[in-house]
């Protein structure tokens, strides 16, 4: 019976492989807890989120990375700049939202929000 290959650890710059469905290796796994188990609406991203961020993105709809850049393009994501990681206080606190293309909340998750990670678990 054919198996699916392994899969880069998502860890930025972790060369490891894990098996398939897996996130992270062994070594990575204790610096993200919990994360990949929970559903997003466990995480806070229910109904009621999809309409506040729906709302956000049409009173903000330029990516606010792209317009540093000189660039015009439209905001698909209400990003967290501080990673609210469960705080509903945090998660709800409209200041700490802006407005961003896929392309640059995926740059900042896999690079700020990491980095914030690791510094919260040192």
């Amino acid at each position: 019976m054919p198996y699916r290959p392994n899969t880069p650890c998502k860890h930025p710059s972790c060369p490891n492989l894990v098996a398939y469905g897996e996130v992270y290796c062994e070594e990575h796994k204790s610096l993200y807890p919990g994360e990949g188990k929970r559903s997003a609406s466990a995480r806070g991203y229910t109904h009621r989120w999809q309409k506040v961020s729906k709302a956000f993105l049409k009173a903000h709809p330029l990516c606010v990375r792209c317009q540093a850049e000189g660039r015009y393009i439209k905001a698909e994501v209400v990003d967290h700049i501080i990673p609210h990681k469960g705080d509903k206080k945090l998660f709800w606190d409209r200041d700490n939202w802006q407005p961003l293309c896929k392309r640059h909340h995926d740059i900042k998750t896999m690079t700020e929000d990491i980095c914030y990670t690791e510094e919260y678990h040192y």
